[in-house]
C-alpha cells in the first residue's frame, strides 16, 4: 500500500507504539491523523493533525474515523494485572470502544484496520513452544480475553460487513519513547532504575521468560501489515526467540556499565511463565522479520532514555 497522500487514523498515538507510528507514517508522506489522550513528547507530532481525547466518548471516536483511509488501532486503557482488579473497567474501556469504533467503520469504510493485540497474553501457558497462531488460546487474564475478544469481533465485522483488517499479535516491545511510568515494559523500567542506581525489582525469581521485539521492527511490521494480500488475517510479531527477566537485567548491566541490585518479589497469578512466539507466517506472509539484535537495541534504549527522559 503507498502511504503518500493517505489519510490514516492513529488511534492511541500519544503512546509508546503510536508515537513511533506516527513518526514512521509521517515520514512515508502519510497525512496522520494522531488520536491520544495526551502528548508526552508534543515536539515528535509537528506536521500532523492531533486530535486529543478518550476514544471511549464516541463523539471523539467518530470525529477521530472520519474521512480515514486506513486506521491502526493501538489504544488500550490497560495492563494484565490491572484488567484482573478491574474486569468490568477493561470491557468498557477496551472491549466496548473496540465494538464501537466496527460500528462506525460500517459506514465511514476504510481500507483497512490494523489492530494490535497480544501475543503475550492471548494464548495463555502454553503446552509447547514457540507459539504459533494455531496454538489454543485460553488467556489467564482479563487483559489476554479482552484482547482475544475483540480479535473476534474484527472477524465477524468482516464476515459480515466486509470490514477488511489483520490482527498483530505482539510479543513485549521496547525501545525509544517507552517510559515506566504506566507499569508497561520491564525493559523501560529495568533501564530507568539502572540510570538512577535504584534497585530493581522483579516478580518471581527472574526465570520468567518473554521474547522481546525492538520497536523499529515491530512498526515495520505493523507497516506491511496495512499493504497484505492475502488470506491469513492474524499474525505473531516478535523475535522468535525467549529470553528470562535476568537475561534482559544482564543485557541492561552491559549497556549500562555499572552492576544492578535486585530485589525479588512474589510472582504473580497473571504471570504466564514462557512465551516465544513462532514468527514464520509472518515472514512468509508478510515478507517481515525482526532484524533488530537484541544487545545493540538494549543499548540504543539506554541512550535515548539517556537523552530524553527527564528526572534521569
Amino acid at each position: 500500500m503507498q502511504l503518500r497522500g493517505r489519510r490514516v487514523t492513529v488511534l492511541g498515538a500519544g503512546g509508546f507504539l503510536g508515537t513511533n507510528l506516527c513518526i514512521a507514517l509521517r515520514r512515508k508522506g502519510a497525512a496522520v491523523r494522531a488520536v491520544g489522550r495526551r502528548q508526552l513528547f508534543p515536539g515528535v507530532f509537528k506536521g500532523m493533525e492531533w486530535v486529543q481525547g478518550d476514544i471511549a466518548d464516541p463523539y471523539i471516536l467518530t470525529a477521530a474515523l472520519e474521512g480515514a483511509d486506513l486506521v491502526f488501532h493501538l489504544a488500550n486503557a490497560t495492563t494484565p494485572h490491572s484488567s484482573n482488579a478491574e474486569k468490568i473497567g477493561d470491557i468498557e474501556e477496551n472491549l466496548i470502544t473496540t465494538v464501537r469504533l466496527l460500528e462506525v467503520c460500517r459506514d465511514i469504510r476504510p481500507s483497512r484496520i490494523v489492530y494490535i493485540s497480544s501475543g503475550g497474553t492471548v494464548y495463555g501457558i502454553p503446552k509447547s513452544l514457540p507459539l504459533s497462531e494455531q496454538a489454543p488460546t485460553d488467556p489467564i487474564s482479563a487483559y489476554g480475553i479482552t484482547k482475544l475478544s475483540a480479535e473476534k469481533y474484527f472477524a465477524l465485522f468482516e464476515r459480515l460487513y466486509g470490514i477488511d483488517y489483520r490482527v498483530l499479535r505482539l510479543a513485549n516491545p521496547f525501545g525509544p519513547f517507552q517510559l515506566p511510568h504506566k507499569n508497561q515494559g520491564v525493559v523501560a523500567a529495568f533501564v530507568t532504575h539502572a540510570l538512577r542506581d535504584e534497585p530493581i525489582q522483579i516478580w518471581g525469581d527472574g526465570s520468567v521468560v518473554r521474547d522481546f521485539v525492538f520497536v523499529d521492527d515491530a512498526i515495520d511490521a505493523m507497516l506491511a501489515a496495512a499493504s497484505h494480500f492475502g488470506e491469513p488475517r492474524t499474525f505473531n510479531i516478535g523475535s522468535g526467540y525467549g529470553r528470562s527477566l535476568l537475561d534482559v537485567i544482564h543485557a541492561v548491566e552491559a549497556a549500562c556499565g555499572k552492576a544492578i541490585s535486585v530485589q525479588f518479589n512474589g510472582g504473580r497469578i497473571e504471570d504466564v511463565p514462557a512465551v516465544i512466539l513462532d514468527v514464520s507466517l509472518a515472514r512468509g506472509e508478510l515478507h517481515w522479520t525482526a532484524n533488530t539484535e537484541f544487545e545493540p537495541a538494549i543499548l540504543r534504549t539506554v541512550r535515548w532514555m539517556e537523552c530524553f527522559t527527564p528526572g534521569l
